[in-house]
């Protein structure tokens, strides 16, 4: 059973983070496929983050779960807020009873580089405790993270959320940033990189 990484946050709420290596049978016993997905492996890391949530929620309401415009899956008349992220061999979940969530996992790759101008301020660039791809990586996911908390869609990743100070030690830490769109919400980003990995997470 790879279960990569588990967190316990409070008593309400609770993330983790699995390393696929089943087939699609071992996740199928345990949960439902919901939707027509073609592609082989994105379709093996629907079913990782779905099977992430019975792991985390024992009994989890799959039946009640709704695609709202914005694309973001949610629960209609539902004690459970949750978020899913997956990239490559890893899926992430995190689920909270009383909590707006939002999670994302991202594999660390030069290609960061080339698109950073796109998501991030320059006072935020000036932020960065250096230039590297990790650190631009985290910037990324904790906007991911922050999107997902939202979940309406037709965000400017660029103006509305804005990162404001990054504090961590021994790779994990947290990022204090607002979401601007309407009302002004400020938030903290909490991380964790595993090796070329990176996690990170936000609820209110």
């Amino acid at each position: 059973m790879p279960l990569f990484y588990q967190h316990n946050i409070n008593d309400t709420t609770k993330l983790a983070v699995w390393q696929i290596s089943e087939s699609e049978e071992f996740f199928l016993k345990k949960v439902p496929l919901q939707k027509e997905i073609t592609h082989p492996h994105k379709r093996l890391q629907h079913l990782a983050g779905r099977y992430l949530l019975e792991f985390l929620e024992e009994g989890f309401p799959f039946h009640l779960i709704e695609i709202a415009d914005s694309k973001k899956p949610l629960l209609l008349n539902s004690e459970f807020h949750f978020s899913v992220s997956h990239c490559g061999d890893y899926a992430a979940a995190i689920i909270s009873k009383n909590k707006l969530v939002g999670i994302d996992v991202e594999l660390i790759t030069p290609k960061i580089e080339q698109v950073k101008n796109k998501f991030l301020s320059k006072n935020e660039l000036s932020i960065l405790p250096e230039e590297s791809i990790n650190y631009l990586t985290l910037f990324w996911s904790a906007k991911e993270a922050m999107f997902k908390w939202h979940g309406n869609g037709k965000v400017d990743f660029k103006k509305n959320m804005v990162i404001e100070k990054l504090a961590y030690e021994n790779e994990e830490g947290f990022i204090n940033a607002h979401f601007d769109k309407e009302v002004k919400t400020e938030l903290k980003i909490e991380f964790k990189f595993f090796g070329n990995l990176c996690l990170a997470w936000v609820l209110l």
